[in-house]
């Protein structure tokens, strides 16, 4: 007998795990709660823990398509412009890492994820919110706005906001970090010569930094600035239109090149930050039939570059503990899925926080900050 896989989310992480799973013993079901797979959000980075997984499942030829390889990372200071440090990226970091380190839009990885999975046996439902679901030993029953069907295994990969999460541990909303994003899209030829960047340049300031990098095979740059702030009222829907001049108040004691590169974009989107703390035991990632993956199990700040690296690494846990489980001992892989990756994910939560602090210090702290960077490279 197969075993029965429902999937409530289509983002990134929903997509990872139905193309994780295995394809011989599974019949997965994935259910997105949206009319439409539109991925929201800027760009995305992608390290080689990551891109070595979507090269494993024959994506990396089609991801690199719609992707850019930036040949380093600099370090700047947001006051002064000067140089703090320069990793190297390109070659060097994939004859290091066996894989590359990619930069893309969100909306560009989706779109690659959900044509591979319409190439599987997966069967994709869209306005498929799944609301409910009830557990027992031998299944779960998942209901969703339009049907009730029972599985041997529920994955929620359903974003911050999970109702599946809620469901499963009952812990409440998750919190809000006081932090703020302004995201921005913009095309290279509309920026002045001097304005364009074909690598990742990360500006580090008082209370705030900003990341920019090339996405779209490096037609468009992705600009993002990260602030101290209240979160809007309407904080679930954290798309919202960004004010320029605010965002210019804020930066106000910033160089000239960040200034003129932000007054250069018109249209900034706002995006207030939330999270959860560190994960502290397995039982937070699986229980029973059902199991957690990405945001919905551990949502971090973006300041590590890996939420979206998480969420692939737990679609390819999930994958290879389910590779032999029966419906019979799904739960007992789901543990095994637990057990592996809880650790992993509550270090990474705990890095992403770390470097939040380091990336936003001020007055003397920051000034050691960047002499330690210039003198560590």
């Amino acid at each position: 007998m197969k075993l029965k896989i429902a999937i409530a989310g289509g983002g990134i992480g929903g997509l990872a795990a139905a193309l994780a799973m295995p394809r011989d013993s599974s019949e997965v079901t994935l259910f997105e709660r949206a009319p439409a797979f539109t991925e929201i959000g800027a760009g995305i980075q992608l390290g080689p823990n990551v891109t070595r997984i979507l090269k494993s499942w024959g994506l990396l030829d089609a991801v690199s398509q719609v992707a850019a390889t930036p040949e380093s990372l600099q370090v700047r200071s947001a006051t002064t412009a000067g140089v703090l440090g320069e990793l190297r990226l390109g070659q060097a970091i994939a004859a290091r890492y066996g894989a590359p380190y990619l930069t893309l839009h969100r909306a560009d990885l989706q779109g690659v994820l959900l044509e591979a999975a319409k190439q599987t046996a997966t069967t994709v439902h869209s306005s498929r919110a799944v609301q409910r679901f009830q557990q027992t030993s031998d299944f779960v029953s998942v209901q969703t706005n339009a049907t009730t069907h029972d599985f041997a295994v529920l994955i929620g990969a359903d974003g911050l906001w999970s109702n599946t999460r809620q469901q499963l541990l009952n812990d409440g909303p998750p919190r809000r970090t006081g932090h703020l994003a302004y995201r921005a899209l913009i095309k290279q030829t509309d920026l002045p010569m001097q304005m364009r960047r074909q690598n990742v340049t990360a500006w580090l300031g008082s209370n705030m930094h900003a990341v920019q990098y090339p996405v779209r095979g490096g037609e468009w740059l992705n600009i993002v600035v990260f602030i101290h702030g209240d979160a809007p009222d309407d904080f679930q829907n954290w798309d919202h239109t960004g004010n320029a001049a605010d965002l210019s108040q804020h930066l106000a004691g910033c160089c000239t090149a960040l200034r003129d590169m932000l007054q250069a974009v018109t249209d900034w989107r706002l995006w207030a930050l939330f999270d959860r703390p560190p994960m502290q035991s397995a039982n937070q990632l699986a229980q029973g039939r059902v199991a957690l993956l990405g945001d919905a199990a551990h949502p971090m700040r973006p300041y590590l570059a890996q939420g979206a690296g998480m969420a692939i690494e737990d679609a390819a846990e999930l994958g290879l503990v389910l590779n032999h489980a029966t419906p019979q001992n799904a739960p007992t892989a789901l543990q095994h899925y637990a057990a592996n990756r809880w650790q992993r994910n509550a270090k990474v939560q705990a890095r992403a926080l770390r470097n939040g602090e380091i990336f936003h210090v001020t007055g003397p702290v920051r000034w050691s900050r960047d002499v330690a960077m210039k003198l560590m490279g």
